[in-house]
């Protein structure tokens, strides 16, 4: 393994990363739409997304490792580990690569929270919009007392 085919596979882990932020705002911008026909779809990309970022990584530490035991830097070294280890120019675009890594995943787990509490938002209202079919709704009288429900109610268009 060599350190262009590390440098490759960081530049390829990016991509992935930043295309998953882009499947997560899209899921995002489904979500708030109101338009959840797409929504299993819009899932579904996100999905295929992180199954190949789960690929990359593992090349990823597969290449690592290798590097690893040819500088002498121990098994399973971190970025910046290996960065202390690499022959220039690779230590400044590993340090690179580590940042750009934490500002993506953070961008993307705030996206992600958000996405949660859409869904969950959504979901409160469908399960109070089934109960208050399945539930009759009450009225008050003139007296101000309780009465029960209001049978059906014919509507004067015209109006």
């Amino acid at each position: 393994m060599s350190w262009e085919e590390l440098s490759a596979l960081l530049w390829k882990e990016r991509e992935l990363l930043e295309l998953l932020l882009f499947k997560i705002e899209e899921e995002q911008l489904v979500l708030a739409s109101g338009r959840t026909r797409w929504l299993a779809h819009a899932t579904r990309e996100v999905e295929v997304v992180l199954a190949e970022i789960r690929e990359q990584e593992l090349r990823r530490a597969i290449t690592v490792e290798a590097l690893a035991q040819t500088v002498g830097c121990g098994s399973q070294p971190s970025l910046t580990t290996l960065a202390g280890h690499a022959p220039e120019p690779y230590p400044e675009l590993l340090r690179a690569h580590r940042q750009a890594f934490l500002a993506l995943t953070a961008e993307i787990s705030t996206m992600a929270e958000a996405n949660r509490d859409l869904l969950a938002v959504g979901a409160k209202a469908t399960r109070e919009a089934l109960l208050g079919l399945e539930q009759s709704v009450g009225t008050y009288g003139p007296q101000g007392r309780m009465t029960g429900p209001v049978g059906p109610r014919v509507v004067d268009q015209a109006l």
